[in-house]
């Protein structure tokens, strides 16, 4: 590992709408990002559910819920941004 490695937490999560939750990472990067293309697999199925969805933790590094599904920061945060620059180039 080298003096240049950061590693990525979620600060903040907050539910938003739909499958979007507004998320800030250690790095200062806010965004929205849409996860209901990533919602598949045995382990997401019950995220399929929006009531479910909505009910999401955070712990120190990530998001998670009660069933064992969460997400890799590091993926959230590229999706972040990914999403966000696409939204750019719609808008």
């Amino acid at each position: 590992m080298t003096g240049n490695t950061l590693l990525i937490k979620v600060k903040q999560a907050e539910y938003v709408s739909d499958y979007q939750i507004r998320l800030t990472f250690s790095d200062g990067l806010t965004g929205t990002v849409d996860l209901k293309d990533e919602i598949w697999g045995e382990v997401f199925e019950p995220l399929k559910d929006i009531n479910y969805f909505k009910n999401f933790t955070q712990d120190r590094w990530t998001i998670g819920w009660d069933c064992g599904a969460d997400f890799a920061p590091e993926f959230l945060h590229a999706l972040t941004k990914k999403q966000s620059k696409k939204a750019h180039t719609i808008g």
